[in-house]
């Protein structure tokens, strides 16, 4: 599966660490959930979505 979250994060060209900064998390963090090792928190996951300029499907929601 492409990681969309790590594709959005491109596009807007930030890197993880920017990411997390505006986030209020750590790199380490984005790192993990980009790699699906790691479940945010939904206030977690609507902070990325907004940041990213996606919705939490865009971002979250995975096809059966």
């Amino acid at each position: 599966m492409t990681n969309k979250i790590k594709v959005a994060r491109v596009e807007k060209g930030l890197t993880q660490s920017q990411l997390a900064q505006r986030v209020k998390a750590t790199r380490q963090t984005i790192g993990l959930i980009e790699k699906g090792k790691y479940n945010p928190s939904l206030n977690l996951c609507i902070s990325i979505a907004r940041e990213l300029g996606k919705t939490l499907d865009d971002l979250f929601w995975e096809e059966l």
